[in-house]
């Protein structure tokens, strides 16, 4: 068993329910605690330790690290892009400074290893839209982009001032039939799934020909995990590694859950979440991060829609 003290700060996210229970299973139940602002999630709940916890109450924070011997953290709270665009400031004031108090505490405890995961919300407008390399123009147009391309500036300036091991990667959109979206942009590829089982209809939010890089949820806590895991000469880059799995439209998604429900419809009404969507990229290049650390998906788009149809009929207890 490997000695490491795990704390998650947004364990009730939608990356942290179920990186909680991946890191549970390799580290030890008692070796991870999960935290969050609320209630622990249903999945969490009496599953391990877990604690009430505000992401920017320093002080609460650090006085738990020193309570339970913490050696790592992984600080997955934020404020996604479309509900950062309602309240920019407040979005700003939670995104970087629960970051800052958080390097400055792996400063201070000598922690091994601190998480923080990027976006493709760093890219802009001006970026190159098909196959955006990991070293290019970042000229982000919304707060959380402006947000996560500061920190990961803030998390390079970290590693090479003090040499605290921070590790990060730049999430495209996270699809999962375990725990509902977070106020992100490419959520429709989520509330598809739930209301063709539901309705077998659909009113999406973009238009039907936006491409937009993404992932099954399962590929990305194994890469965050394995990312976490490899060796610190590997860590070849300290800004956030490109991350990618699949790129599709809100059409060819709708075209695979056809595949199993035939008389699934979808319409178009586009909101202001498809300007966001029109200045990120259509699709990432992450030949860096298989190159430095191996990374390789294992879903795509076709395999991802089974998985989602089979795992949510069983969990809203609906048939087709």
């Amino acid at each position: 068993m490997k000695q490491e003290k795990i704390l998650i700060i947004g364990a009730g996210g939608q990356i942290g329910v179920e990186l909680a229970l991946a890191l549970r299973n390799i580290y030890g139940t008692d070796n991870v605690v999960a935290s969050d602002i609320r209630e622990a999630h249903p999945l969490l709940k009496d599953a391990g330790p877990y604690a009430i916890l505000n992401a920017m109450d320093g002080q609460a924070i650090h006085s738990l690290v020193k309570k339970e011997g913490i050696t790592q953290i992984y600080l997955l709270a934020a404020v996604l892009s479309a509900t950062g665009e309602k309240d920019p400031k407040r979005a700003w004031d939670i995104n970087m400074n629960s970051l800052l108090q958080t390097l400055d505490l792996g400063v201070q405890e000598k922690l091994t290893k601190i998480y923080w995961p990027s976006s493709i919300a760093v890219f802009g407008p001006t970026t190159p839209t098909q196959n955006t390399p990991q070293q290019t123009i970042v000229e982000p147009t919304t707060v959380y982009g402006i947000s996560k391309y500061t920190g990961e500036l803030w998390c390079q300036y970290y590693n090479q001032r003090w040499g605290l091991d921070v590790r990060s990667m730049r999430y495209p959109g996270l699809i999962s039939w375990k725990s509902e979206p977070g106020g992100g942009t490419t959520d429709y590829a989520v509330e598809i799934y739930h209301e063709a089982l539901k309705h077998k209809a659909y009113t999406c939010f973009l238009s039907e020909n936006t491409y937009l890089p993404m992932m099954y949820m399962d590929d990305a806590i194994r890469g965050t995990i394995e990312l976490m895991e490899a060796p610190a000469e590997q860590m070849k880059t300290r800004m956030a590694y490109n991350l990618a799995a699949m790129s599709f439209s809100p059409k060819e998604i709708a075209e695979a859950i056809q595949k199993h429900i035939p008389d699934f419809t979808i319409s178009y009404q586009p909101d202001f979440r498809q300007k966001i969507a029109d200045g990120w990229p259509k699709s990432i290049d992450d030949s860096t991060a298989r190159e430095h650390w191996g990374w390789k998906n294992n879903f795509d788009l076709d395999s991802m829609t089974a998985d989602m149809l089979l795992h949510l009929k069983e969990k809203l207890a609906v048939g087709v």
